[in-house]
């Protein structure tokens, strides 16, 4: 009886257990999408400078458009993974639980709209003048219904993207969040991808521009 005190009161010295390694996959995941959020508030900051005249900054404005693609594409796919997991019944994403209603409900319109966008605009620098008008309707329409959507959605997480994904970019030494330097890179990785085709696609841009009437572009 009197033995066992020192290890019972060992035990409380401890402090709480550690969390779960699941549990941490589900903050990293998390930490993943909130700093590639960062990435693409400042992007699509970018590039809603260059709609103010789209006719002298189609370049840039297309450039930015594909650089956006492929951190795009990242932060549907985790997510997307965290749907997938949550709604599969995995105990760690069960214990998070779900972002609120509105957001869950407003998410996969996100996604469509956004997909639409970008898709529409590449396209515009690709396919002929007989496909213009119809892309053209369809990139003007999705920027606004993306834009209403978008506003209540970055809203919604902001105070999350702040907290947990601009760490990643902020913080030195110790006080940088645990994988930060992995997500840096992928990031990265993504921007170099994003750029490579910003840069090819920079060669439609004339032609595209010569192609067509000067009403098209707008002011």
């Amino acid at each position: 009886m009197v033995s066992s005190t020192p290890a019972e009161g060992g035990l409380h010295e401890r402090g709480p257990a550690p969390a779960p390694a699941d549990d941490a996959g589900v903050e990293a995941n998390e930490r993943l999408t909130s700093s590639t959020a960062v990435v693409l508030l400042v992007l699509l900051f970018l590039e809603g400078l260059t709609v103010v005249s789209v006719r002298s900054l189609l370049g840039p404005h297309v450039f930015i458009g594909v650089l956006l693609v492929p951190p795009v594409a990242l932060k549907i796919a985790s997510t997307g993974y965290r749907f997938a997991r949550y709604y599969l019944g995995a105990s760690a994403y069960r214990r998070k639980g779900p972002p609120t209603w509105l957001l869950r409900m407003l998410g996969p319109a996100v996604v469509v709209l956004t997909v639409a966008l970008l898709g529409s605009g590449v396209a515009l620098m690709l396919v002929g003048p007989s496909w213009h008008d119809r892309l053209l309707a369809l990139h003007k329409a999705s920027f606004v219904l993306w834009f209403l959507a978008m506003t209540v959605h970055v809203l919604g997480h902001l105070a999350g993207t702040a907290r947990l994904g601009l760490p990643d970019w902020a913080s030195r030494g110790r006080r940088r969040p645990a994988g930060a330097s992995g997500r840096v890179a992928l990031l990265v990785a993504t921007l170099m991808a994003g750029a490579a085709g910003g840069v090819v696609l920079l060669g439609r841009v004339t032609p595209y521009l010569d192609s067509l009437p000067l009403k098209h572009l707008g002011r």
